[in-house]
């Protein structure tokens, strides 16, 4: 089943326009949500906007946009004069620059979104998408939409582009505001590190090794649950140890990530090669092949000692 566009626009590549469609990249089909009951009648609650005033309902035509300048005091907007705005602002995708893909940090991505051609632009499209991918570049442009002006970056995936919307340098915080004292490490100890990360190095992200182990026992008690089975609860996992030595911890680590040793194989023995037959007078009887005196001495003692 094909994906229904849920927006459009136009990537202005220079003098180029090319219009596109915007898909979803997010599949929400296996996500598990609650609703809120009434404890004792089991009936669905809903939300509705009261005046905390009067405790009287608010109906969604009586709602307006307001914004607190001060304590309690707001003006007003319509969605006329928002909307009034928006148009007033270009919804072309402007391409501002390009930048190499790995210069922009993940901390200012949020959300992102599958591009494909509108009717008519699928040889701009595939030109914009080659072209990025042969010098390894992002675009970076700002898009208004949804009553917002976004900031967004366009890279090449497969034969498409993704749309990736970026949060604004201001919407970030500076990490100078997260209190990290200094520390002192060891040689040793930062060896201990490489090793363990080669361990558990891989070529690249392969994102179908994992899935959600929560979401699983979720459904699997959801299932339980409407078939009227007992449940019983998985106790509380043990709390994770307090490191002390970060030298044996890491010791722990690799040993707990390093793949079982297989056991050694038997060696393999030597191959002695057969004596050649001596030749053997006709009608003389064979005789087996002498021992050396070394070699009599202990079967003459266990022949003697089994008589006893």
């Amino acid at each position: 089943m094909a994906a229904r566009a849920m927006s459009s626009g136009v990537i202005s590549f220079g003098l180029v326009n090319i219009p596109v469609k915007v898909f979803s990249a997010n599949d929400s089909s296996n996500r598990i949500g609650f609703n809120q009951l009434h404890a004792d009648k089991k009936t669905r609650l809903k939300q509705q906007m009261y005046d905390p005033e009067t405790g009287e309902i608010v109906p969604k035509e009586k709602i307006v946009k307001g914004y607190e300048y001060a304590k309690d005091q707001y003006v007003v907007f319509t969605e006329e004069e928002l909307d009034a705005l928006e148009l007033a602002t270009s919804k072309a995708m402007t391409i501002s620059e390009f930048v190499p893909l790995a210069s922009v940090d993940p901390l200012y991505f949020e959300s992102g979104y599958y591009l494909g051609p509108d009717k008519g632009a699928e040889r701009a499209f595939k030109l914009l998408a080659a072209a990025l991918v042969d010098m390894k570049s992002a675009a970076i442009a700002q898009w208004v939409t949804r009553g917002k002006q976004n900031l967004v970056l366009i890279r090449p995936l497969g034969p498409g582009l993704v749309l990736q919307q970026l949060r604004y340098n201001d919407e970030v915080k500076a990490q100078g505001e997260v209190p990290i004292p200094d520390a002192n490490i060891t040689d040793a100890e930062l060896n201990l590190a490489r090793q363990f990360i080669t361990q558990l190095a891989k070529d690249k992200f392969d994102p179908t090794q994992y899935h959600d182990e929560y979401r699983d026992k979720v459904r699997e008690l959801i299932d339980k649950k409407v078939k009227g089975e007992t449940i019983t609860l998985t106790p509380a996992p043990a709390p994770v140890a307090k490191v002390v030595d970060l030298m044996e911890a890491l010791k722990a680590s690799l040993a707990k990530s390093a793949p079982a040793a297989a056991a050694p194989a038997p060696a393999p023995l030597a191959a002695v090669p057969a004596p050649a037959p001596a030749e053997e007078a006709p009608g003389e009887e064979r005789k087996g092949p002498k021992r050396s005196a070394r070699s009599e001495a202990p079967a003459e003692k266990k022949a003697k000692g089994s008589k006893r």
